[in-house]
């Protein structure tokens, strides 16, 4: 038994290890300008993926005080359509170099990623012909807190947020990609939706058989996984699907930074207590 458990921390302290050489600034080169995020074509994975938020959120049953982004990394695309139905909205990452890029975004400093054009497009989704630095000022207020996580702890976020007292989650890209095996996936999916209130949401987007992909010098491991395994795993962690859509990565979103072949989203939600 000893033996078990000292491989799985071994495990995810290599992962952790691969992540100090982790460039926010080429993630965001790598993903988040076109083509991939080619707000002109609406087959673009980003299009697809603000959609899947928008339609899931306007729906009117997510919401509540608090939203907890979690393993937000450099990014704040993911959350431009929960913020609305919240009170307080929570980022958070386990690097620091990535709660500092978000830092930098939030306070307005100079050299901060353009995130202007994600506004633009989801204010379009909305329909309200509200203009898009509204949109952006409103999130900046509403951001309360930027801080740590470590989604293989029991409790991912200490002493910050208790489990059963978040209203809403939201997660892109974390799960698999900071698990060094199913196992340990398995294991950070329980301790994520733990910190959510019973019947909680759950909003997921995640990478589907993805086994690396690249920012900056990192390469970094990714636990490959499929439509089912991704629903066997939400079952067996006590959520019930809502919502599953996934996305098939056509050759003009292959760019040569990852092997990912589509992408899946996720509207769940925690059972209730019984």
């Amino acid at each position: 038994m000893f033996s078990i458990l000292s491989s799985k921390m071994n495990g995810v302290q290599a992962v952790a290890k691969s992540y100090q050489l982790f460039n926010p600034r080429a993630y965001l080169q790598n993903n988040y300008v076109p083509p991939r995020a080619d707000f002109s074509s609406e087959e673009s994975v980003m299009c697809w993926k603000l959609r899947c938020l928008h339609e899931a959120c306007a729906k009117g049953e997510i919401k509540g005080h608090n939203v907890v982004d979690i393993g937000s990394g450099p990014t704040i695309y993911q959350m431009l359509s929960a913020f609305e139905h919240f009170k307080e909205v929570i980022m958070t990452d386990y690097l620091e170099v990535n709660r500092e890029e978000l830092r930098k975004w939030l306070k307005n400093e100079p050299g901060k990623f353009d995130w202007s054009p994600y506004f633009e497009y989801v204010c379009k989704l909305e329909g309200k012909g509200e203009p898009w630095q509204n949109k952006e000022k409103r999130f900046r207020e509403q951001v309360t807190r930027v801080i740590p996580l470590d989604i293989h702890q029991p409790c991912p976020l200490g002493k910050e947020l208790a489990s059963g007292s978040v209203d809403c989650l939201v997660s892109s890209f974390c799960l698999e990609a900071c698990s060094p095996d199913l196992e340990t996936f398995q294991k950070a999916l329980e301790n994520v939706v733990g910190i959510l209130k019973p019947q909680g949401h759950f909003l997921w987007i995640g990478a589907l058989e993805e086994s690396y992909y690249l920012a900056g010098e990192a390469r970094l491991n990714v636990v490959p996984v499929t439509e089912e395994m991704v629903r066997a795993a939400l079952g067996k962690a006590k959520c019930i699907i809502r919502e599953f859509r996934t996305y098939s990565m056509t050759p003009a979103m292959k760019v040569g930074v990852d092997d990912v072949s589509g992408i899946f989203f996720v509207w769940a939600q925690k059972e209730a207590n019984k």
